[in-house]
């Protein structure tokens, strides 16, 4: 079975389960989830993208406009796909879904007026992968490790935060990615936020750059660290304990445990480090996929890990952060966004070894 036909496949399931006629995806991830990776989007900022689709029990279609029609058609090919494209001129004050929903019971994955919010199970839908899904997952784990590494080893003492994000958004554009989250901070605005837009702000010894790269609707997320002269002992203290911490998570997401535990787990192996609060200062990531983030864990989560699903855990102590995206297989845990020949920090978890990114110290 194609990946296409799988995930439509599983709409069907969703419909019958319901005793639902339709359902409607408006969200650009759930588009790009169900086209196998089209875009729906103008806007890289929205959630909801301009071109929609509704699936019923006899047909699909892909409601947009004159506008978008002739991309979806000609480089997303979506009529090979066989999306009944329904696309009046970009003026027409008549919306088209009206009249293809009226008298019919959908289900929506985003909240919509006389729709039931499904929004829940859709996100699970998304993360739990395909075959082809996961081979995509490795190969942009790649690219954006070699875009953050591109990136890390031309940053350089006086370049601006504003320079250094340009540097890392070029080095993601040529590699077909899209930096949909670009984070860069400079010496103090590293422990001062844990969500730094970059700014004029000029690199005097430390910096953090944080990226979420998007392609094909799949996002990978991690977070690296670069250090002019020698790394400050209360420092690299710091980076060890958000290292085992960062381990504890990965050691625990595995096929069968609930996210709600693995979050315990982590809150745990805060306190045995001597951090027992940072927690509270940022979420700490959870299941990824068409999103940085599908959902967001805390200690009250109740959905099960999966093999073929991913996560991006991201724990902070301030001034580090540990954050790579994981593939969790039934042997165990894979680093999509590893970087090759990156300083490690070896932790031992129940047996194991696990090497966390260090910072890159430059002298």
């Amino acid at each position: 079975m194609t990946e296409f036909h799988e995930k439509q496949k599983r709409i069907q399931i969703l419909l019958e389960s319901h005793k639902l006629d339709a359902l409607l995806l408006r969200r650009v991830s759930s588009f790009a989830w169900a086209t196998c990776g089209a875009a729906s989007y103008v806007n890289t900022a929205v959630s909801n993208g301009v071109s929609q689709l509704l699936v019923t029990k006899a047909g699909r279609f892909l409601i947009t406009d004159n506008i978008e029609a002739a991309r979806l058609i000609r480089e997303e090919q979506l009529t090979e796909q066989r999306w009944e494209i329904i696309a009046p001129h970009w003026h027409n004050t008549h919306d088209p879904l009206n009249t293809l929903i009226r008298g019919l019971k959908i289900g929506s994955d985003s909240p919509l007026p006389g729709s039931i919010d499904l929004s829940d199970i859709i996100t699970r839908m998304r993360s739990d992968l395909t075959v082809a899904e996961v081979k995509r997952f490795r190969r942009l784990g790649k690219l954006c490790a070699q875009a953050m590494e591109a990136t890390l080893r031309a940053v350089r003492v006086g370049q601006s935060e504003h320079r250094i994000a340009a540097k890392l958004a070029h080095e993601t554009a040529k590699r077909g990615i899209q930096a949909i989250v670009n984070l860069v901070a400079a010496d103090e605005r590293v422990f001062s936020f844990r969500h730094p837009l970059p700014t004029d702000k000029k690199l005097e010894c430390y910096a953090m750059l944080v990226l979420c790269g998007r392609r094909r609707g799949l996002v990978c997320s991690m977070t690296r660290f670069i250090h002019f002269g020698r790394i400050p002992e209360d420092l690299y203290r710091k980076a060890e304990a958000v290292a085992k911490v960062d381990a504890a998570f990965i050691a625990n997401t595995q096929p069968g445990q609930k996210l709600g535990d693995i979050f315990k787990h982590g809150m745990k192996a805060y306190a045995e480090v001597g951090y027992p609060a940072e927690w509270q200062l940022h979420h700490q990531g959870g299941l990824a996929g068409y999103e940085p983030r599908e959902i967001v864990a805390t200690s009250y989560s109740k959905e099960t890990v999966s093999a073929r699903q991913v996560y991006a855990w991201n724990p902070s102590i301030t001034g580090t952060k540990s954050e790579d995206t994981i593939l969790v297989t039934e042997h165990g845990c894979e680093i999509l966004t590893a970087i090759n020949d990156w300083p490690t920090i070896p932790v031992e978890f129940n047996g194991q070894t696990f090497l966390r990114p260090a910072i890159l110290e430059r002298r």
